[in-house]
């Protein structure tokens, strides 16, 4: 899939039925939780997970503590309102994440959603030996910050807080030119994803790179039963021995499904 791409937002018929949706997605999530909570338990390892646009860690709060039901240390970023990386973010995510590594000296998992996403791979890409895996949640790889406000419907609200934010983003326009990521990295999206356009989730083919496709809207891409499903399946791969999720698609191509 070529980067000269130009993404456009969704319909607004899958934007206006977004939060019906979520909060569908919500229930569907509570009532799966006897089921979830109940698989093998995780390694221990500590898990960072980072809210979407304009949320916080209220957002995160079930699937942390479903997380934690099954063995794993998650934790909230602490961070407030995601307005993305101004020098207070950039700087508490960095603290963040090397607090939590030298705790016990191993690598962190981090889980980000939407533009919590964006800057997991950020974050990943600044201290690789302090991350063991990467997991993005609806989260737009593809586009650039200068890219159109009609590239997604959050588009507008990123780019209120842009006079704030460190460079963190700047530099290489596409995902192909910025540093590759060194540990795995799983990308999940929804083609019923009504803010970003789903094709733009698509990670670049690699090794340790993966898609995975799910139905779920964007608002509750982080309370869905089949999301939970995956992001405990990909925490649970040995270090060392990752192989890509059973449902996994291409990268690349008409292969995505």
């Amino acid at each position: 899939m070529s980067e000269n791409i130009e993404y456009r937002a969704p319909s607004r018929a899958l934007l206006w039925t977004e939060a019906v949706r979520a909060n569908v997605e919500a229930h569907l999530f509570a009532a799966a939780l006897p089921a979830l909570a109940a698989g093998p338990q995780g390694d221990g390892h500590h898990v960072l997970v980072l809210p979407g646009l304009l949320a916080d860690d209220q957002s995160t709060r079930p699937l942390r503590r479903l997380l934690q039901a099954r063995g794993f240390q998650a934790h909230a970023w602490r961070l407030g309102l995601n307005i993305g990386p101004t020098r207070r973010i950039h700087e508490g995510m960095v603290d963040r994440l090397r607090d939590l590594h030298d705790r016990d000296g191993a690598p962190v998992s981090i889980i980000g959603w939407s533009l919590g996403g964006l800057l997991a791979r950020e974050l990943a890409r600044l201290a690789p030996e302090h991350v063991r895996s990467v997991i993005t949640l609806g989260s737009p790889l593809r586009l650039s910050v200068d890219s159109s406000v009609n590239a997604s419907h959050a588009s507008k609200a990123f780019h209120l807080f842009r006079p704030w934010h460190v460079p963190l983003f700047d530099g290489p326009r596409s995902e192909e030119e910025r540093t590759p990521l060194t540990m795995p990295a799983t990308s999940v999206y929804s083609r019923l994803d009504g803010v970003v356009p789903w094709a733009a989730c698509l990670d670049l083919e690699g090794p340790l790179r993966e898609n995975v496709q799910v139905s779920a809207s964007h608002l509750g891409m982080g309370t869905h039963p089949e999301v939970a499903r995956i992001v405990l399946d990909r925490l649970a791969q040995p270090v060392g021995a990752w192989q890509p999720y059973a449902d996994s698609t291409a990268a690349l191509g008409s292969g995505a499904r």
